[in-house]
């Protein structure tokens, strides 16, 4: 699926099955850009989750920009909450992709938020500062930060910087401030323990970032 809603039960649907289902009230709408991802997390739904093909996120093929604007238009829009961007894989892997869709949806849907689920690698990915390229089309930036450590964050999501990678989200998160309005740092119960929970929460803290601890079933 390119475009779909989450439901409870770890559910994701397609809009026209999620409409059925819950015919009343906004939701939160996914646009899923890639499967390609630059880490390879042990707790990856990629691994652990079967999908029936009809619900499933794996894309055959990544959707050209053109394709994914057509399905946003065909969208009910007083059924939307929020458009959140994704992927099966990492989505700013196809950051030129990205940008031109945020700017679709925030010059033809300006009344709803925007927000990017990432893991905030984009900066290595490209070796350059990226967070400027969101300045005013993007609302949100999820980044998951998933360990208290830089050792503890490369063993359990195997990113294919190395160490560094833990100090290279923090500094994108950190950069992101100036021209996001919200940068939020998430990590996953039953995957960090409370006690790095609490460590996790000071490092945000002393970088001036919001942390948020996501149920194992949202992630």
């Amino acid at each position: 699926m390119i475009v779909y809603a989450t439901h409870k039960g770890g559910r994701y649907l397609p809009i026209e099955e999620s409409l059925r289902e819950q015919p009343e009230g906004t939701r939160n709408i996914y646009v899923n850009l890639t499967n390609r991802c630059n880490c390879a997390c042990t707790f990856c739904l990629r691994n652990m989750k079967e999908m029936v093909e009809e619900h499933s996120l794996w894309l055959k093929q990544e959707p050209t920009v053109a394709e994914v604007e057509k399905k946003l238009e065909a969208l009910p829009w007083d059924k939307i909450a929020e458009v959140v961007f994704c992927g099966f894989g990492e989505p700013t892997l196809r950051l030129d992709a990205l940008v031109e869709l945020l700017h679709f949806v925030k010059e033809n849907y300006p009344e709803h938020p925007t927000r990017l689920n990432t893991n905030g690698l984009s900066e290595l990915e490209y070796g350059h500062e990226t967070a400027s390229v969101f300045r005013g089309i993007l609302d949100t930036v999820s980044i998951s930060l998933n360990a208290a450590t830089a050792k503890g964050y490369y063993e359990l999501t195997r990113a294919k910087y190395g160490v560094k990678s833990y100090e290279g989200l923090l500094t994108f998160a950190e950069h992101c401030k100036a021209y996001v309005p919200h940068v939020v740092l998430t990590i996953v119960d039953h995957v960090t323990s409370p006690e790095d929970i609490e460590k996790c929460r000071g490092i945000c803290e002393s970088r001036g970032l919001t942390l948020r601890v996501r149920p194992y079933e949202d992630s």
